[in-house]
């Protein structure tokens, strides 16, 4: 029986993606920037005010990182993951995806979360992205065109060259402070060859669209926040959050 719900659950996965990958063509026709897999970081104005704080939300990640045994892997938030993240090498500390509010990890990040709730256009999958050495994120496709990617970049190994993004054909290499800006519906892949860990802001922003796409996307939107890929997601996320707040509250370090 169980087999039978994941074939038909990997059935459904399959086949929607196929219809959003329609409608991404057609909200392509809709785009108000160019459709291409790098942006300059320029035409997101709102992304300033995070590269000018960016030390603010590396010291809230340093010390998120003091506990990252507690961080749970990217595919025991979101399963559906799996064929990209395995093993312990990919850790994410979520802060709000697709509209939904980790109260728990918010409170651990309080100059971030303000910074980020003044975000014109903020839509979702927002969080601590923690690539460990020697990680290679296989390539893979986004869900929907209707958002833009975003990576601050926050620890960077001091091997640059080693620890790249490539969307599209271009390689793009994270600065410590700095934003880079892609769209994630290309072809990409992640490459750590150092040593050392890499930790990025990942977010997402909405992509600016004309009036027909935007009516779309925001349709689109609220039919994955009602999916059982978020609802899955939202409920591990809700148990990774209990595990933490116990252990925090072990350690006498339970946030206000």
């Amino acid at each position: 029986m169980q087999k039978w719900h994941r074939a038909r659950r990997q059935y459904l996965i399959k086949r929607g993606e196929r219809i959003v990958r329609r409608i991404d063509r057609y909200v392509a026709t809709q785009s108000v920037i160019p459709v291409q897999p790098v942006f300059d970081p320029s035409i997101f104005p709102q992304l300033r005010d995070i590269e000018t704080n960016w030390l603010d939300i590396l010291a809230e990640a340093r010390q998120i990182l003091r506990f990252r045994d507690q961080i749970p892997r990217f595919q025991d938030v979101s399963p559906d993951q799996y064929r990209i993240s395995q093993g312990d090498q990919w850790k994410t500390f979520f802060l709000l995806g697709f509209g939904f509010r980790s109260d728990v990890n918010a409170r651990l990040c309080p100059k971030t979360m303000t910074l980020l709730d003044s975000l014109p256009g903020l839509q979702t999958a927002l969080f601590f992205s923690i690539l460990a050495p020697g990680t290679l994120i296989p390539r893979h496709k986004g869900v929907s065109k209707n958002l833009v990617n975003c990576h601050l970049g926050l620890i960077v190994p001091k091997n640059r060259e080693a620890c790249y993004l490539e969307c599209g054909g271009e390689r793009l290499l994270w600065q410590e402070g700095k934003v880079i800006v892609f769209d994630d519906t290309y072809p990409h892949e992640v490459h750590n060859l150092t040593d050392e860990e890499r930790v990025v802001l990942m977010l997402q922003l909405e992509r600016p669209l004309r009036w027909r796409g935007k009516l779309l996307a925001k349709t689109m939107m609220w039919l994955l926040k009602r999916s059982a890929y978020v609802a899955d997601a939202r409920r591990n996320q809700q148990h990774w959050e209990a595990r933490l707040m116990a252990y925090l509250k072990c350690q006498g370090l339970q946030p206000e």
